[in-house]
C-alpha cells in the first residue's frame, strides 16, 4: 500500500455561471492515493466532493494543476477505473445477468465469451444474488440493485472503484448490510477505492484514510489515517476510540458545514441551478 497510484497536483476546477462569471469548484487540491488503499472524502452537501471524482474519473477535466495515474496524466475515462453512483446504474431492460455481463463485451473490458458465463457465475454468488439471476431491476429493492451495480463494476475487473454515495438512498439496515458486503468482496479481490459520503461513520468503518472537504470552493482540510486494522467487523463501532475518532471528524465537518450555510445565497442559488456543485 505505499505505491502512489492517482496524484492530484493543484487541481482546480471552475464552471461558468448563468452571468458569465466563473464558480470555483475545487481549489488547489493536491492528494496521493496508494495502491490498495480505501479513501473515503467527506464533506458539506454542494462542496464540489463530486466534481472532484468526475475529474478522477476523467468525466471532467481540470481547469488548472493535474491528475496522473500510474504517472500518465488523466485525460478521460478508463477501463481501470469502475464508477458507482448513488442513482442505481442497472438497466432497466436486462435482466440481473445481462447486467452483469454487460461490460464483458466492450471494447475497453472485453474477455472472451467463454469466460463471461464463469465471471457472471462468481459475482453473482459473491454479491448474494443467486436465485434472481433472471429478474429485471424493476422487480428488485434497493439494496439488490445496487449489489448488482457492484457486481457489474466488478466482472470488468477495473483496478479501482470510485463510488458517489453508493448507499445514501438505502435504509440504515440495509445501508449496513452493504458496507459489510462491500468490506468482504474487498477482502477477497482487493481493490483501491475513492468513495464520496455524507456519513461519517461510513467513512470510519470503511476506510484506511478519510478526506475532510472544506466548504466551496473544495480544499483540503484534512486527511486522516483510520487506525482500526482490516479487515473490520461491526464491534469496531462499539470501541471508545471509534466515537472519539466520530466526534472529532464530526466537529470538522461541522464547521465547514456552517461556513458553507454563511455563504451568500444568491451564489448558492445560481450554482444549484446550474447543478454543476455537488
Amino acid at each position: 500500500m505505499n505505491r502512489a497510484r492517482i496524484i492530484l497536483q493543484g487541481v482546480c476546477k471552475q464552471f461558468t455561471g448563468p452571468n458569465g462569471s466563473a464558480i470555483p469548484a475545487v481549489d488547489r487540491v493536491s492528494l496521493t492515493v496508494n495502491d490498495g488503499e480505501f479513501i473515503s472524502i467527506i464533506g458539506p452537501s454542494g462542496c464540489g466532493k463530486t466534481t472532484l471524482l468526475n475529474m478522477i474519473a476523467g468525466f471532467e477535466r481540470p481547469s488548472s494543476g493535474g491528475i496522473t495515474l500510474d504517472g500518465k496524466p488523466v485525460t478521460g475515462p478508463g477501463a481501470e477505473r469502475g464508477v458507482i453512483f448513488q442513482e442505481y446504474g442497472v438497466f432497466p431492460w436486462l435482466n440481473v445477468r445481462d447486467n452483469i455481463a454487460f461490460g464483458l463485451s466492450l471494447r475497453a473490458s472485453r474477455v472472451p465469451s467463454s469466460e463471461h458465463e464463469q465471471i457472471v457465475h462468481r459475482y453473482v454468488d459473491l454479491m448474494g444474488l443467486r436465485g434472481f439471476e433472471n429478474a429485471y431491476p424493476k422487480t428488485l429493492s434497493g439494496g439488490m440493485k445496487q449489489r448488482v451495480a457492484l457486481a457489474r463494476a466488478y466482472a470488468v475487473r477495473p483496478q479501482f472503484l470510485l463510488m458517489d454515495e453508493p448507499f445514501g438512498a438505502l435504509d440504515a439496515q440495509t445501508r449496513t448490510a452493504m458496507q459489510d458486503l462491500l468490506l468482504h468482496v474487498l477482502e477477497s479481490e482487493g481493490k483501491t477505492v475513492i468513495l464520496i459520503t455524507h456519513s461519517v461513520d461510513e467513512a470510519l468503518y470503511l476506510s484506511s484514510k478519510v478526506v475532510v472537504i472544506t466548504a466551496r470552493p473544495a480544499r483540503v482540510r484534512a486527511v486522516i489515517s483510520v487506525p482500526f486494522p482490516y479487515p473490520r467487523r461491526e464491534e469496531v463501532r462499539r470501541q471508545p476510540s471509534f466515537a472519539d475518532l466520530q466526534y472529532s471528524v464530526m466537529e470538522m465537518v461541522m464547521r465547514e458545514y456552517a461556513a458553507q450555510q454563511l455563504q451568500r445565497p444568491e451564489v448558492a442559488q445560481n450554482e444549484t441551478r446550474q447543478g454543476v456543485l455537488v
